[in-house]
């Protein structure tokens, strides 16, 4: 099974992303997601294990900020969040939905599959470059019934913040040094850009 990353960034974005993947590599981590929301570039990323500390999203930050200045792929101000997933964390790897099966996943597809774009459900995992997730019967019944839709297609798709999902990455938490993304306020390290075009 090949691990790659659902890559669904466009724009500066997609451009952020293109440069920050080979330097977290570099580094010891993956790239989660890259995000543009407003004035606010979120850089999303973890340790193979899942953790990623108040000193990685710093050590990242310190790597990142150099580099997009000097490619100048964001042309006005910005503001760089760099964060760890936190525990509803998007999905993006075959390799994710397969860690997290048993739990409630959101899905929103970029191509329609079995003629929805939404689902919500129980995850199963990945095979055959499906994900699997057992939904509610269509049809009305009790018992809930097992559907793929194709990893390809997906636009988004993230875990669902219950009671069993904190106690699990809790419970996954390594006992030394690295957070799990609970304390979000404290995950996230934010620096201020500034661009003069003059």
């Amino acid at each position: 099974m090949t691990d790659e990353r659902l890559q669904r960034e466009t724009g500066p974005a997609q451009r952020v992303a293109a440069l920050a993947e080979p330097v977290l590599a570099a580094m010891g981590f993956r790239l989660v997601r890259v995000k543009m929301s407003g004035p606010t570039l979120q850089v999303m990323a973890e340790r193979p294990d899942g953790s990623f500390s108040i000193d990685d999203c710093e050590a990242v930050s310190r790597a990142l900020s150099p580099i997009l200045d000097v490619e100048d792929v964001i042309a006005t101000r910005y503001h760089l969040e760099v964060s760890s997933p936190g525990i509803d964390r998007p999905l993006v790897r075959p390799s994710d939905f397969e860690a997290w099966s048993g739990h409630e996943v959101k899905i929103e597809m970029a191509v329609a599959a079995a003629g929805r774009r939404r689902f919500r459900g129980r995850l199963e995992g990945y095979a055959e470059d499906e994900v699997r997730l057992f939904v509610d019967n269509p049809e009305g019944g009790k018992d809930q019934v097992l559907v793929g839709v194709p990893f390809a297609g997906i636009a988004e798709a993230k875990l669902v913040l219950t009671d069993e999902l904190i106690a699990a990455a809790r419970a996954r938490q390594p006992r030394a040094g690295y957070g799990d993304g609970s304390d979000i306020d404290e995950d996230k390290i934010s620096e201020e850009r500034s661009k003069t075009h003059g």
